[in-house]
């Protein structure tokens, strides 16, 4: 619009051009004569016929412009209204395909409804149906009730009076048993938490003892050594700790290698083992069952000696072989923080002393008291206490009978029968009686890892079994050719639940079972 307003503003600015063209050749006309007024005509003529292509030229662009401007104008409102158009039918499919939903959502809403009205109506018959059994069934009742009470000869509340007073002595009678058997289960309770709270406060105050009688340490010359000890992968200390069931401590205490178990004897024998490797420097797991077994005998042999020397100390002759063996034994046995040897053969020194200031016989006095503790050798392995297993076992390897009853009597198992029985206990009580009740706990430690180990020993397919960490861990070694690994694990699970049934023991005991294959050969020339 603005071009065209251009284009008509300049053709009459040519227009005034012409105009005013002409005015000044009438002017010339008037002025000039003759030539000079035609050439201005010609000149004036040439310039409005300039002026008047022009005026169409520029016409005739503005109106090809004009024109361009328009048909792109009328392109571009064409794609507008199209694209307007395909939004539409789009919105449109919408709109119908929502439509098509709520008439289905209305049909189902219509089924729906006529569902509910179904059930409504057999709802209310149904109801009504039970409100005529109801009136029927209280017309029985009553009709039952006036039967009952002239049969019974009671009324209805009479009866339901003798019924409340038997409920009501039944439920004090139930009532009495429950509290009966609340009491009895508060008094086990309570029992049991005292025998903890005492058991527990014992432990950590005998913790240092335990420690100190179950633990052996081994210097060692370098920190190299415990590589060598461990092996390679640790077969060393597995085939160490499979021979002996001692539980081998490597950490970081330089130059040195703890040794726990509860078995002072097998201890001992480890500790021996191992110094023998360490100085012979071969350490392989065959050289290590060799030197275990020929340690064992070492001390097998140094048991019998301690045997004998204490017999010959206090001047006992005519003891049995077997009862030297078990008295040696006592060796590496504790009992009230001392040495269970030293404490026979103190023992029989105390007998002794009595016997001679009552007149009575020294050397026999000093047998009984020599070997009142001998069931300690084999207690872990026999039921009962020790006094009686002693007992059995002198009568057994032909002890008199007056010993026999002194070693039973001297824990008043049974009663004393003569002043030496009276000695022998009086005696034991110098010797062993020592202040504080923590002592007596390593004796029931003690006996609790052996009852371990005999409880694994009792399963089928066992070869042998350690209780190391202190209880709370049980090794148990299976022959790998006659048992699956999952028949090792089933044996776990069995003997877990055996100590579990018959032991007592705070926190948790683990149970490995290592089932291992060997195979040995012999080279011969």
């Amino acid at each position: 619009m603005m071009h065209e307003i251009y284009i008509l503003t300049y053709i009459l600015l040519i227009l005034f051009g012409f105009g005013i063209g002409v005015v000044f050749s009438y002017l010339l006309r008037n002025r000039l004569s003759g030539q000079k007024i035609r050439d201005a005509e010609e000149k004036a003529k040439m310039l409005v016929d300039s002026a008047q292509r022009k005026a169409d030229s520029l016409v005739k662009e503005a109106q090809l412009e004009a024109k361009d401007r328009l048909f792109k104008m009328k392109s571009d409102f064409d794609a507008e209204t199209a694209e307007a158009r395909d939004e539409l039918k789009k919105m449109e499919k919408r709109l119908h395909s929502k439509e098509e939903n709520l008439d289905r959502k209305n049909e189902q809403l219509e089924l729906q409804a006529k569902e509910n009205a179904r059930l409504e109506r057999e709802l209310q018959e149904r109801e009504a149906e039970i409100v005529k059994k109801e009136k029927y069934y209280n017309q029985l009742i009553d009709e039952q009730k006036r039967q009952l009470e002239s049969i019974s000869g009671m009324t209805a509340e009479a009866a339901k009076e003798l019924l409340m007073q038997s409920m009501e002595n039944e439920a004090r009678h139930d009532s009495a048993k429950m509290v009966k058997r609340i009491v009895a289960e508060a008094k086990e309770n309570a029992d049991k938490e005292a025998k903890k709270i005492m058991a527990t406060a014992i432990q950590r105050y005998a913790g240092d003892f335990v420690a100190e009688r179950t633990v052996s340490v081994v210097q060692l010359p370098d920190d190299e050594m415990k590589g060598r000890i461990i092996g390679r992968e640790g077969r060393n200390i597995r085939a160490l700790e499979a021979a002996t069931g001692i539980d081998l401590i490597i950490d970081d205490t330089p130059e040195a290698v703890i040794l726990s178990g509860f078995n002072p004897v097998r201890r001992e024998v480890a500790r021996l083992s191992l110094l023998r490797l360490i100085e012979d420097g071969r350490i392989h797991p065959a050289r290590i069952e060799d030197v275990v077994k020929k340690i064992d005998q070492e001390v097998e042999a140094a048991i019998k000696e301690a045997g004998n020397q204490a017999a010959f100390d206090l001047g006992v002759h005519g003891i049995s072989n077997e009862l030297i063996k078990y008295l040696g034994r006592l060796k590496f046995r504790t009992s009230y923080a001392q040495n269970v040897l030293q404490h026979s053969v103190e023992v029989g020194f105390l007998c002794g002393a009595m016997a001679a200031e009552l007149g009575l016989n020294v050397k026999l006095a000093k047998r009984m008291g020599l070997l009142h503790d001998i069931g300690k050798a084999i207690d872990h392995e026999v039921d009962g206490s020790h006094a009686e297993i002693g007992a059995r076992l002198a009568k057994k390897h032909g002890e008199s009978p007056k010993v026999v009853h002194a070693i039973a009597a001297h824990h008043e198992d049974v009663a004393p029968e003569s002043v030496y029985d009276l000695l022998v206990q009086a005696a034991d009580s110098l010797s062993g009686a020592r202040p504080g009740a923590r002592k007596e706990l390593l004796e029931n430690y003690i006996k609790r890892l052996e009852d371990l180990e005999a409880i694994a020993r009792e399963a089928k397919g066992v070869a042998n079994a350690y209780a190391i960490q202190a209880g709370r861990e049980l090794r148990v070694i299976v022959d790998g050719g006659s048992m699956s690994d999952d028949d090792a694990l089933l044996l776990s699970k069995d003997i877990a639940k055996k100590i579990e049934e018959k032991l007592t023991f705070p926190g948790q005991i683990k149970v490995t079972v290592i089932r291992e294959t060997r195979a040995v050969e012999y080279a011969n020339k």
